[in-house]
């Protein structure tokens, strides 16, 4: 069994994708491709608010309500939550780097696929 995912890990992971940089955003660690969005920590330190299209974020919510869920606010946006506690690290892995797919630009991801 793999060691269970705490934020270290996102960051690990996130910083490990080309482009991606740490800051802050509403006060919480966030990670950025330029001025892009990519996912931030929420102000429960459990959960991860991801960027990632509405029909990726529909089919993890309906593979994995435990993990994948969205709130009333967030509907309207193109992301989803992550609870950090419970997602394994492999598809966390996977999930981040297709948001970062769907983020970053081309050139990027250009490069990443050679």
């Amino acid at each position: 069994m793999s060691e269970p995912v705490t934020f270290e890990t996102v960051r690990q992971v996130a910083l490990s994708l080309p482009g991606v940089e740490e800051g802050k955003s509403y006060g919480t660690p966030a990670f950025r491709i330029g001025k892009k969005f990519l996912a931030r920590l929420r102000e429960d330190g459990e959960t991860l608010a991801l960027r990632i299209g509405f029909d990726e974020r529909d089919v993890l919510m309906k593979a994995d309500p435990e993990t994948f869920c969205s709130t009333e606010h967030c509907r309207g946006y193109p992301a989803v939550l992550v609870r950090v506690a419970t997602v394994d690290p492999d598809r966390l892995r996977e999930v981040l780097e297709e948001a970062w797919r769907q983020n970053a630009p081309k050139r990027l991801v250009a490069a990443r696929e050679k």
